[in-house]
């Protein structure tokens, strides 16, 4: 079973729409009982760092999510805001994050001649190659929309890359957990191969 965890915090709708669109069942929930029977969990996520992790923690899905991601290895997709949860802490506010990736969440520090957010089409180039990749060519687009992105404390645990006047990490891997800083519920054929890798092979 696919969770894609609703805790208030972005439109889970058009994830489930594409989920079903490349012939997968996914439910959205946040009901602790279901996350715990799931084979594959989806944090999404648009908005500020503390508000999502205030949210995980009223709706008590912090032990959960730790729980299923940590001791059980279930696998995990973080999405935008729910990538910055996953790792330790964020410029944005003053919470703790999961801490499922050794990485902190900083604010984009760029010159005039770039906007902040950083939106629209961008390419990504692999770092390494994995599970999430397979099959993605080199320099395959996705759809962005943010103002933060992830600087990861350990090298190995970037997996793409993306330019926008500098370097940064667009999307993450550690064992079972993964994290992408674009939308690929918003970025066509790429986003859904990207999604069907997670489901199929992850």
């Amino acid at each position: 079973m696919i969770a894609i965890i609703d805790y208030g915090m972005g439109n889970v709708g058009s994830i489930k729409n594409m989920i079903a669109k490349i012939g997968f069942d996914a439910i959205i929930t946040n009901d602790p009982e279901l996350i715990s029977k799931a084979t594959k969990l989806i944090l999404p996520g648009v908005g500020s760092f503390d508000s999502g992790m205030t949210n995980l923690k009223e709706l008590g899905l912090i032990d959960i999510l730790n729980k299923k991601v940590v001791q059980e290895k279930t696998p995990l997709l973080g999405i935008c805001l729910g990538m910055h949860l996953l790792t330790n802490s964020s410029e944005e506010g003053r919470l703790k994050g999961l801490g499922f990736i050794n990485a902190k969440t900083v604010k984009f520090k760029l010159s005039n001649k770039f906007k902040i957010p950083h939106m629209g089409w961008n390419y990504v180039k692999f770092s390494i190659k994995n599970k999430l990749s397979d099959n993605l060519i080199e320099n395959s687009r996705f759809y962005f929309v943010h103002s933060y992105y992830v600087i990861c404390e350990d090298k190995k645990n970037i997996l793409m890359t993306t330019e926008y006047e500098n370097e940064f990490t667009s999307a993450v891997s550690k064992d079972n957990i993964y994290g992408v800083q674009f939308h690929p519920e918003k970025s066509h054929k790429f986003g859904m191969k990207l999604m069907e890798n997670f489901i199929k092979q992850a």
